[in-house]
């Protein structure tokens, strides 16, 4: 049975256009997938503190709490066949409780290893699925902001070897709900076109 991992961190939860998309594309990659939510709002994270860093780096008893948790979300994506994240962008760039669970996850020596002075992935690729939320425009001819979180990410992932990285970018939405509407409908018009969703239709768009 196919696993998917669900990362949801918007602090809108349920009401947000990109939170509703992402649940549509996790839903829609096999009939049968077993899904698993991480949603980092509803249940944050621990702060990383001074035990966890002498714990990663051999300095101090290796049962700190938060490296058992690291293990644990480490253990999230290795059992997970795809990965779709869900994000807001908050001053051009992932949300601070993404952020965190990136920190938790990159590891070195455990999700990632050094090669001659350049770190080097330890996690087998798989597909990869970003969903970005932004009230304002960062692409396109309307763009009037940075957009550093999607390097950021495509970079990051592929430090721990997830190299199989698409974006799903959902602009402008504080221009109102007939924008919202208008722009998750052209995002799912082009998912439905997508052979990693071809469970089900999107709503709206035709079989």
């Amino acid at each position: 049975m196919p696993r998917v991992l669900l990362i949801e961190c918007s602090p809108n939860e349920d009401a947000s256009p990109g939170g509703q998309l992402a649940r549509e594309m996790a839903e829609r990659i096999h009939a049968n997938a077993q899904i698993t939510v991480r949603n980092l709002v509803r249940e944050p994270l621990l702060p990383l503190c001074g035990d966890y860093a002498r714990a990663v780096t051999g300095r101090a008893h290796r049962e700190d709490p938060a490296l058992a948790l690291s293990e644990q979300l480490i253990g999230e994506v290795e059992s997970a066949h795809y990965l779709v994240i869900s994000t807001p962008m908050h001053n051009y760039m992932v949300p601070a409780a993404l952020k965190l669970w990136l920190d938790y996850v990159v590891r070195i020596q455990r999700s990632f290893t050094m090669v001659d002075g350049n770190k080097e992935g330890l996690l087998e690729d798989r597909p990869t699925f970003v969903v970005v939320s932004s009230g304002g425009n960062y692409l396109g001819a309307k763009a009037s902001q940075a957009d550093f979180l999607s390097p950021y990410l495509r970079h990051i992932l592929g430090v721990i070897g997830l190299h199989h990285v698409e974006f799903v970018h959902l602009q402008g939405l504080a221009q109102g709900p007939e924008v919202v509407a208008e722009t998750l409908q052209q995002a799912r018009a082009r998912l439905a076109n997508n052979p990693y969703f071809a469970a089900a239709p999107f709503p709206g768009v035709p079989a």
